[in-house]
């Protein structure tokens, strides 16, 4: 057993560390309040509700092009990203510039199968499924959550579409 240097008294083992005696009390102290830190909170409730209020804003703002209110609610931030289907856009000033240049029209769409999930108290991840009308293809839309000291914000967002299902084969 290695002894810290200059030292003559008795060794305890703490949760698998080998401690001076004289102060496994300190550290364990230390000890758990890493372990406080590390643990938190998933779906708290307060915590969802806040995200879900925020995610259905960002919905009915894109829905219905508040473009004022899309602005708002990403980080304006160079770090922020959003990878759309046709366009990867790096920092808010090109998610911006995307908004403004975006069509008014179409945007309607059905949610499906949407999950959010808080993790602590100032992260989350709100995922969905939806389809536009009139269309058979199923599109994915994943968000990264933030609180920040202006609210809730997103710092990333990645949206896809899947392919229409193929139509069957019949057999000759």
């Amino acid at each position: 057993m290695i002894r810290p240097a200059g030292f003559a008294g008795r060794l305890r083992t703490v949760r698998g560390f080998t401690l001076p005696g004289a102060i496994p009390a300190r550290i364990l102290d230390i000890m758990n309040t890493q372990e406080q830190k590390m643990t938190m909170q998933i779906n708290a409730p307060a915590v969802l509700a806040e995200v879900t209020a925020a995610f259905a804003r960002y919905e009915d703002a894109l829905v219905h092009n508040k473009v004022e209110v899309l602005d708002e609610l990403f980080w304006d931030s160079p770090h922020t990203l959003r990878f759309g289907a046709t366009e990867n856009l790096y920092g808010y000033r090109a998610i911006q510039d995307f908004r403004a240049g975006r069509p008014s029209v179409g945007l309607m769409r059905d949610l499906m199968h949407t999950v959010i999930t808080t993790y602590g108290t100032d992260y989350a991840t709100a995922n969905t499924e939806f389809r536009r009308a009139g269309s058979e293809a199923t599109g994915r839309q994943s968000q990264t959550w933030l609180r920040t000291p202006a609210g809730w914000r997103v710092v990333a967002a990645h949206v896809s579409l899947l392919a229409p299902p193929a139509a069957p084969v019949s057999a000759p």
